[in-house]
């Protein structure tokens, strides 16, 4: 017999009566500290997040979502909302509370006569790559097929489709919603439209999204991969990228990293993706291969979903992950010198810098016609410091907080969510811009007494 240690938020134990009833009605599973499964069951992609749930409810389907919702209200229970797990902040989890873990929540159903995807809310950008690709068609999302699509599309979603067709909640058409009341709501331009504006960027403030519908795309074979130079050519590879991506045609995603290649050598790469036509690719991309002497050119045709893997190696199970970043004001040339400079000193070589643009259908959608804000942002920056010995935590981390301080000059002073480790209420506030009172009266309506609070909190407005 197992001891819980659910508590309620003045860390008072909840009844363990209590929990074996609630457990006894779920079509999914209910396990708890000291429960063989446990420790599995509570890990998460980032090894630097470290949290011990009261209760993991592991969801079979939306009903147990519901029950799980009403039973953390009747108990004034902490609440942490589990998708993918992939969250650099670790906002999947929380102490002492309940887990609401979606994770085996992964179906995709394709339309192909609607084109459409139906994907519950715990499935993967590569469960939705591997059903999607079987009709040729893909939805935009993100870049590590690991990555839970849940979280992304909530918090806007970039990806190598990004500039072509725009972010991935701009291609949500519903969603199924699980309210701060137990209740299921569907959100849409026709339905509760309030609540879908604000979930098209707004993260996890609103309801639990069990399930969402979205546009797909004819995306089957793209030519994509990685050119790469040494390290000291970086300046005039970002600076050539950067005046190639000006009037590159919108089937062109492409990003730069600063990374340590294979034999432990510090280089820069140039990652594309191309998903238009493959000869009309090979044309476009030929001044941005040539460029230079790389020291690798491994750009090639490759389905859509072997695109979407080409970064999972870099972003492996089990390290410890702190994320600073933001939009800038331009990539000038100071910009990239110091990008450059602060690349060199980082002290891992699982770290990394990384400049993602997005110009193109993104910033064609107006700033307020859903709550991602940033629309006109074409650059931003990635501090991405990443090690394995969680005793050397002090000095990754404070690489990428000196590199962020650095850039702030730079700094456009809005921000990509899904790419902070931490962040307070004022960088809460840039991001979503003049959106922010607007999300607070959604806020408001829907959850009023903020159940939903682990995530990139918008206070209710008073």
């Amino acid at each position: 017999m197992t001891t819980s240690t659910l508590k309620d938020r003045k860390g008072l134990p909840v009844a363990k009566e209590a929990i074996d009833s609630f457990a006894s009605a779920l079509a999914g599973k209910a396990i708890r500290s000291g429960d063989a499964d446990y420790e599995q069951a509570r890990r998460i992609w980032n090894a630097h997040v470290h949290k011990h749930p009261g209760l993991i409810v592991r969801c079979a389907g939306t009903a147990d979502v519901v029950q799980a919702v009403k039973f953390a209200r009747a108990h004034n229970v902490l609440v942490a909302i589990r998708g993918g797990g992939h969250n650099v902040a670790g906002r999947a989890l929380c102490d002492d509370g309940i887990v609401i873990d979606l994770s085996g929540m992964k179906a995709v159903f394709v339309d192909p006569a609607k084109a459409t995807a139906r994907v519950q809310g715990g499935a993967t950008l590569g469960d939705v790559d591997r059903e999607t690709h079987a009709f040729g068609r893909a939805v935009p999302v993100g870049v590590v097929s690991r990555t839970g699509i849940a979280g992304l599309t909530l918090g806007g979603g970039v990806g190598w489709l990004v500039r072509k067709y725009g972010l991935t909640c701009d291609n949500l058409l519903s969603c199924e919603v699980v309210t701060a009341e137990g209740e299921i709501v569907t959100a849409s331009a026709d339905e509760n439209a309030d609540l879908f504006w604000a979930l098209r960027g707004g993260g996890g403030n609103f309801g639990i999204v069990t399930s969402f519908l979205y546009k797909t795309h004819p995306v089957s074979t793209v030519l994509g991969g990685l050119i790469v130079y040494p390290r000291d050519r970086a300046g005039d590879v970002i600076r050539h990228y950067r005046d190639f991506m000006a009037s590159a045609p919108e089937e062109l995603t492409a990003y730069v990293g600063l990374i340590t290649g294979p034999d432990g050598s510090p280089v820069v790469g140039v990652i594309v993706c191309w998903c238009g036509d493959l000869a009309e690719g090979e044309r476009v991309l030929k001044p941005l291969r040539q460029f230079g002497a790389p020291v690798m050119d491994a750009v090639q045709p490759m389905p859509f979903p072997a695109m979407q893997k080409i970064l999972d190696d870099a972003f492996p199970d089990g390290t410890q992950n702190y994320w600073k970043s933001t939009f800038l004001k331009a990539l000038s040339n100071d910009a990239i010198d110091v990008i450059v400079d602060h690349a060199n000193k980082m002290q891992s070589p699982l770290s990394a810098v990384v400049i993602e643009y997005y110009a193109g259908a993104a910033g064609r959608t107006g700033a307020g016609e859903s709550a991602f804000a940033a629309r006109k942002a074409e650059y931003d920056v990635g501090f991405m410091a990443q090690w394995t010995d969680p005793a050397e935590n002090e000095k990754h981390m404070a690489w990428a907080r000196t590199m962020a301080e650095a850039m702030k000059p730079h700094s456009s002073g809005a921000y990509l969510l899904n790419f902070l480790s931490e962040e307070d209420a004022d960088t809460i506030k840039a991001a979503f811009g003049a959106n922010y009172p607007r999300l607070a009266q959604v806020k408001k309506k829907y959850d009023p007494t903020n159940f939903f609070s682990i995530n990139q909190n918008i206070q209710p407005a008073a």
